[in-house]
């Protein structure tokens, strides 16, 4: 027999192969797009992508920078961002310490986030659902919530919208379309994304002129909670279902102790949206009037392309996490100082200077105001009686199913028993 020949040493082809094309098909590949082939090996770092600049409108100082369009809005509106503020900074002075005092249990400040609340508030329709994490206070005072309901939620009495079953802050109310707020990080994120998807269904049954017509659903969210697995789901489901859903991002710096450097290797939470198939922004969260413009784009067009947004504002936790927490021992004093001179109300109030509309005198006088109507807040919630044991069996159940009945009797005639004793 022959000897076999090794492949090396067989003979070659006098000229290369033809290439015979081979078709692709199309008809098998269903909606998938291939993307282009290239034939260099090239593994692509992030920066070669650059870095998203931040949206700004209003400097430091109180003046619009340089070729940056200032958002059409009254003056009323101006005087309505700064009261808001003022309102959160005394709210949180007054709860913080009343916290210290021992008469509520739990508090989270927003000193030095308040542009982002009113900011985005002011760009959104009274019909919008809106989805909080926990520090956003100011998107309810916006609408119309009354501190005094704050304060009946703090100290947990019998007018607490809650009836006194949540930790304090976490806050909602029916009226003003703001889900309750919950503990679990990023859980209000597939939330809103039902949410959004029920709106666009209803558009479809409704029509146009309906109130789903003209609405969107707008989650927060903290950039370290877009660390949450439910972040990427709810994120990813809103891109391939085109659903009218606005997140918002308040990058403070901080989730709790850890610092954005360790929360995340890429450019923050926005650059993300290139993978999940979304439109994005980042804004200077600390410019009311930038915050305002940016909501209002990704609002008008989350509504008119039914499509999700992204809004990466930037800022910083000026304050403590918590009255749990001590943030200065994980974090810089001379950093926390530093971030002073970017303080979102006193940009704003230099800017109602500069226009006539603000002064001294005047500031201090809404400032004085603010602080009384919160220690009166506080007040009257102490006064009131804390809700009645039949609560804790209502609220889940429209009608109340034979098994927790049966819990509430017992309850009732254990405690008539002891009372008995």
């Amino acid at each position: 027999a022959a000897a076999a020949v090794p492949f090396a040493a067989q003979a070659q082809p006098a000229e290369a192969p033809r290439r015979v094309p081979v078709p692709v098909p199309q008809a098998h590949l269903g909606h998938f797009v291939a993307p282009p082939p290239c034939t260099s090996l090239e593994l692509v770092l992030p920066r070669a992508y650059g870095e998203w600049p931040m949206y700004r409108v209003m400097g430091l100082d109180g003046h619009v920078e340089p070729g940056a369009e200032l958002p059409d809005l009254s003056v009323e509106t101006w005087h309505k961002f700064h009261t808001i503020m003022l309102q959160l900074r005394a709210a949180d002075d007054v709860f913080m310490s009343a916290q210290r005092q021992g008469r509520v249990s739990f508090y989270m400040a927003s000193t030095g986030e308040e542009a982002m609340h009113v900011g985005s508030a002011a760009a959104l329709s009274p019909s919008d659902v809106v989805f909080g994490q926990y520090r956003e206070l100011g998107v309810l005072f916006y609408r119309g919530f009354p501190m005094q309901g704050l304060a009946d939620q703090l100290v947990a009495n019998e007018d607490d919208y809650g009836s006194a079953r949540q930790m304090g802050v976490h806050v909602g109310s029916k009226e003003h379309n703001f889900f309750t707020i919950s503990s679990p990080l990023a859980t209000q994120l597939p939330q809103a994304v039902g949410a959004a998807y029920a709106l666009k269904h209803r558009r479809g049954l409704e029509g146009a002129g309906s109130a789903a017509a003209d609405s969107v659903a707008v989650a927060y969210i903290g950039e370290g909670a877009a660390s949450e697995g439910d972040a990427y789901v709810a994120m990813n489901f809103a891109a391939t279902l085109d659903l009218p859903v606005v997140f918002f991002v308040r990058n403070n710096g901080y989730a709790i102790s850890t610092p954005a450097r360790e929360q995340y290797r890429g450019d923050g939470v926005v650059s993300r949206c290139a993978g999940f198939g979304m439109a994005g922004v980042r804004v200077d969260g600390n410019d009311v009037h930038a915050v305002y413009a940016a909501t209002k784009a990704a609002r008008e067009m989350a509504l008119r392309e039914s499509r999700p947004v992204l809004i990466e504002a930037m800022s910083y936790r000026v304050g403590h996490h918590s009255t749990s927490d001590d943030s200065t021992r994980y974090r810089d004093p001379e950093e926390m100082e530093a971030w002073k001179s970017s303080d979102p109300l006193l940009r704003l109030e230099r800017f109602l200077r500069l226009r006539g509309l603000s002064d001294e005198v005047h500031e201090a006088r809404l400032r004085d105001a603010a602080r009384v109507e919160v220690l009166r807040a506080l007040e009257e919630a102490e006064r009131k009686p804390k809700p009645t044991l039949e609560k804790l069996f209502t609220d889940v159940y429209h009608d109340v199913p034979k098994h927790i009945r049966e819990q509430e009797e017992g309850l009732m005639a254990h405690l008539a028993a002891k009372a008995g004793q």
